[in-house]
């Protein structure tokens, strides 16, 4: 499975930004896809996840500000993120895992200016 990130960007504090992940195959394997990220000089951390029910997960220094989804008919995540802070700046990769394997994408930045 390859996963193909959208572009990043940079914005200014408040404003919003739509990631989106695409997967080269058919979702129906994959049983958790997932938003992580990596800021300078800090460890890979967990953003988001979405299970093939649906079922949600956040970091809690995110809770409330993003919005993760899939369609799996488009076999794509998208994570929606508004009121974005100077702190959300980092690497965002996504992730997508099935019962044997874990598959990343090449990561996208996303700066958010004071």
């Amino acid at each position: 499975v390859q996963l193909v990130e959208s572009e990043g960007g940079l914005v200014r504090a408040g404003e919003s930004l739509r990631l989106s992940c695409a997967a080269s195959t058919s979702t129906f394997s994959i049983r958790t896809m997932g938003w992580y990220r990596q800021a300078p000089g800090k460890q890979r951390e967990l953003v988001a996840t979405i299970t093939s029910g649906g079922t949600t997960d956040y970091a809690d220094s995110v809770k409330g500000r993003f919005t993760i989804s899939r369609d799996n008919a488009k076999n794509t995540m998208y994570l929606e993120m508004n009121s974005l802070k100077p702190e959300d700046t980092a690497v965002y990769s996504c992730n997508a895992r099935t019962f044997t394997e874990s598959y990343w994408g090449q990561g996208t930045q996303v700066t958010v200016s004071s």
